[in-house]
């Protein structure tokens, strides 16, 4: 079974969007895509609410899809995807990671 992971973050105030945008189609999206246990990553910028003028929540939307738990924290723990989530980190404020799965 397949599990994915959506992540909901607004980046730092000290950020901007270009750099980080820059940042991701770069380094984060290639790097992420090539992480064995990832089937699929996507970035999305949430644009707003639908049906409501109100301000999003969060800034940006990510989802990966990954092949199994098990494999993924085993990749992830390569040095290389580890300078990517450095890297995030420094971008993303507060990320929520959440955990799915089909049902």
């Amino acid at each position: 079974m397949t599990t994915t992971i959506i992540v909901l973050f607004n980046l730092k105030p000290d950020i901007s969007v270009a750099d980080y945008e820059a940042w991701a189609r770069d380094i984060d999206i290639p790097g992420v895509r090539a992480i064995p246990a990832v089937s699929d990553y996507q970035v999305r910028k949430v644009t707003g609410l639908f049906g409501s003028d109100d301000p999003a929540p969060f800034q940006y939307v990510e989802r990966i899809e990954i092949t199994g738990m098990d494999p993924f924290l085993a990749d992830i723990a390569d040095e290389r995807v580890q300078s990517i989530v450095a890297q995030f980190n420094e971008h993303a404020d507060n990320p929520v990671f959440l955990l799915t799965e089909p049902f």
